[in-house]
């Protein structure tokens, strides 16, 4: 056989896609077996996340929404076949340049597991299996793909060869998927069963509502989500626990069964996210329903120098929450375990999420949380802290018009324009809005179900047909009126006034 004979060029992509493939499967398959973050495809997906740039992130999320994390699946998914077909037509000549490439990712992705806060030693078989699998199948394709040269009977040996390959990673992966997915956390969810709490939250009040305007409860599945995990943790409820220690006199380590045993409260809280442009989606109200966070710190024994809850979810995530407003007693924290009347949704956090009221989701909301430690602001960074946003997040007051939406077209004659505004834990006083620059006029707000949730307004105004420019303003009880300065979400959260464009015929 001629050793320096060349591959064609589509047989040494073919080779090189081949091997990736077996080598992510083998990987999968494994971390089916010791958890499934430490599939080396996930881990180096949720370390590409860890490491993005907070404005590139912030991009992401204004950009592609609730799908960023599906466009960088896709995303890796390209380049990862890119990089396998770059590869083979490396190896055309030698397996050299492929096996030393296919060793690269496989400690690429041993790195990504070994970075990983949620993921123990064990986890490396994972990546191992995934480098031992890519290194063997190049060479070994690498080798049948010369052969196929000699005769018929090769060609159609490694036609077959190739086929079987490629089933065999499909169905491994396949079979990967399906152990990652055992956990019956579905049917954990649903033995929970329906929430009742002891104190429920007051109804919402007839005129708490405009119409155009979002309904004033969101809906489970139409509550916004932004958050880190690229994969949603499949935790049960009865293999949650929560351990709260650091600076108190007793350390506490709880069960479901504590919590779901103990007197439930529901509240009504509206949440915003720290990366929501003026005018951004990603803010939602939802009837809570948890244990009091206070309750519980004080059951422990809070040291008095303490001056921060930092608390970790079950995929390493975290965050640090003032004490201070933890401990507000009006403000009403929550360990919350259900949205809505049911348990937390998967995606929200299930079994039990921290909710602060008056605070960004970054330093308030950990979800999936297993561990509260109380610490002092300094001693510890959090996760987006270390990424240079800022260690406190109070919510800024805020107001968005919904109707009409920008670029709609109207009637002419009376349009209305209305929306929403939030000053959690404070509570909205006024809404004014302008059209095209003109004078301010004050808008009729509806009737307020509490400080700590958004507020519906709405106004007319006659317009002729043309185009024209709504602006809005909103000001707190505490006097503060929005500034008209546009500033991004980093590092504590937009400001400026939102406008909408439209048309009126």
């Amino acid at each position: 056989m001629d050793t320096s004979a060349r591959l064609g060029k589509r047989v040494a992509a073919l080779v090189g896609v081949l091997a990736v493939a077996a080598a992510l499967a083998a990987g999968h398959l494994v971390a089916g077996l010791v958890g499934p973050n430490a599939s080396p495809f996930l881990a180096v997906g949720n370390t590409a996340i860890d490491l993005t740039p907070s404005w590139l992130k912030n991009f992401a999320v204004r950009t592609f929404g609730t799908y960023d994390k599906v466009v960088l699946l896709g995303g890796m998914g390209l380049t990862i076949l890119l990089f396998a077909v770059v590869a083979g037509l490396l190896s055309r000549r030698s397996p050299v340049p492929g096996l030393v490439l296919a060793g690269v990712l496989g400690l690429l992705g041993v790195a990504a597991v070994l970075n990983r806060p949620d993921l123990g030693m064990i986890a490396v078989l994972a990546p191992l299996a995934s480098l031992v699998a890519g290194v063997v199948v190049f060479r070994f394709l690498h080798n049948a793909a010369r052969d196929r040269a000699t005769s018929d009977e090769s060609r159609r040996s490694f036609l077959r060869l190739s086929g079987g390959i490629a089933v065999g990673a499909g169905v491994l992966g396949g079979f990967g998927q399906f152990l990652s997915g055992r956990v019956d956390v579905e049917g954990s969810r649903a033995a929970v069963g329906k929430l009742t709490p002891a104190t429920p939250a007051p109804a919402i009040p007839r005129g708490a509502e405009f119409p155009g305007n979002p309904t004033f409860i969101t809906q489970n599945r139409d509550f916004y989500r932004v958050d880190t995990a690229l994969t949603v943790p499949r935790l049960r409820a009865e293999d949650w626990h929560l351990r709260i220690h650091g600076m108190v006199d007793t350390e506490l380590n709880l069960d479901f069964g504590d919590i779901r045993g103990r007197r439930l409260v529901e509240r009504t809280i509206t949440m915003t996210c720290v990366s929501n442009e003026v005018g951004g989606p990603y803010i939602s109200t939802s009837n809570f329903i948890g244990v009091p966070l206070r309750d519980l710190l004080l059951e422990a024994g809070v040291n008095p120098s303490a001056d921060q809850v930092y608390s970790s979810s079950v995929d390493g995530w975290t965050t640090g929450t003032p004490l201070d407003d933890v401990m507000d007693e009006k403000r009403g924290a929550l360990l919350a375990i259900g949205m809505n009347g049911e348990p937390l949704p998967l995606e929200h956090g299930f079994p039990a999420r921290m909710v602060v009221p008056g605070l960004y989701g970054y330093v308030s909301a950990t979800k999936w949380v297993v561990d509260m430690e109380l610490t002092r602001f300094g001693e510890k960074q959090f996760y987006w802290e270390e990424r240079g946003w800022a260690a406190r997040g109070p919510i800024k007051t805020q107001s968005r018009i919904d109707v009409p939406r920008g670029f709609a077209t109207v009637p002419a004659g009376t349009v209305t324009i209305a929306g929403i505004a939030w000053a959690q834990t404070v509570g909205i006083a006024r809404v004014e809005v302008r059209i095209d620059g003109g004078a301010w006029q004050e808008a009729e707000l509806a009737v307020e179900v509490n400080d700590q949730t958004w507020r519906h307004w709405q106004t007319t105004f006659p317009l002729a047909s043309g185009s024209h420019r709504a602006e809005v303003r909103a000001t707190d009880r505490g006097g503060m009126t929005q500034t008209d300065v546009r500033v991004p979400p980093i590092p504590d959260g937009a400001t400026g006034w939102h406008s909408s464009l439209f048309t009126v015929e």
